[in-house]
């Protein structure tokens, strides 16, 4: 089983009347977690606690087992991509990611290496010596990923890592990503994009106004929300007569069919009963299916369900 790096019980955090983390109670273990919500819902704000940057106003948190708020120590195992900049724009890619590593108590001796290493892995070696003030936003956020891996830290935090990269820049960093996820860091990756959450990992947190509404991989996640009726698209020679059986059970709910494209749509309440029955149904009635598949098995229906 996966150790646990951050706990959190009961975690809130208001800026005046505004509640932007309410009563929030998670585990983020080894591996990738992705943290998914339209903008506002507090993902930023508990990334920034996790960081120490925050201090919470309700609850605990802690990392290996050690509060996070005012500890030096702990904050140098923590690398924390914001989703905001905060360069010096006058400074080059190498001067930027030296100064991080400055900063992150890396020896002197090490300091070039080290920056010139981690700009290579994010593939910003040709703007090594460019001012950052001529990077495009895709070669900033790349910049950013760097300074946060220039010290190798335990526990890495990325608000919005891919936002305005180019999609040769997006691939590479989400293989960077999920190496990191694979050489045994704790990576904890938000975003308001459905597909970018998908591609990192199927290990998701969902977050709307401040709560957690859900958590854990994202069959699971489906399982929560078997009380809504469950899509199935069917494509066979004979949609009608297959119409005519399905509506027979008691966990279909509605079923419409397509005759332009031979195709129906079933919705079913128990969609792992319906997959079962499937095989014997079309071998006992000669029907031919020639795909089948549920287009309610994405995260965006998920949180479409989950917050409605």
């Amino acid at each position: 089983m996966a150790k646990t790096v951050v706990l959190t019980t009961g975690l809130s955090k208001w800026f005046g009347q505004v509640i932007a983390l309410n009563d929030v109670n998670v585990q983020f273990k080894l591996g990738i977690t992705g943290l998914l919500g339209p903008n506002g819902a507090g993902k930023s704000t508990l990334l920034r606690l996790i960081a120490g940057q925050l201090k919470p106003s309700l609850g605990d948190l802690s990392i290996w087992g050690q509060p996070v708020w005012n500890n030096p120590a702990l904050s140098q195992r923590i690398g924390f991509c914001m989703d905001t900049d905060g360069f010096y724009w006058g400074m080059t890619g190498l001067e930027f990611v030296q100064f991080l590593a400055r900063l992150s108590a890396i020896p002197p001796a090490e300091q070039e290496v080290k920056s010139l290493s981690a700009i290579e892995s994010v593939g910003l070696t040709e703007q090594t010596h460019k001012k950052i003030g001529a990077y495009s936003k895709g070669m900033r956020q790349r910049l950013k990923l760097a300074q946060v891996l220039v010290h190798d830290p335990d526990l890495v935090l990325l608000d919005e890592p891919l936002n305005g990269m180019d999609p040769i820049g997006r691939s590479e960093s989400i293989n960077l990503i999920h190496s990191l996820g694979e050489k045994g860091h704790c990576v904890v990756v938000s975003s308001h994009v459905l597909h970018e959450v998908e591609a990192l990992t199927d290990n998701i947190l969902l977050m709307h106004q401040g709560n957690v509404v859900a958590e854990g991989r994202i069959p699971d996640i489906r399982d929560l929300i078997d009380e809504h009726p469950h899509k199935i698209f069917l494509h066979c020679d004979n949609p009608r007569l297959l119409a005519s059986i399905c509506v027979t059970f008691d966990d279909v709910t509605g079923i419409q069919v397509n005759d332009k494209d031979d195709s129906l749509t079933v919705e079913t309440r128990r969609p792992d009963e319906f997959y079962a029955r499937m095989p014997r149904l079309v071998i006992e009635n000669e029907i031919s299916i020639y795909q089948m598949y549920s287009p309610d098995n994405n995260l965006q229906s998920v949180f479409k369900y989950l917050i409605q």
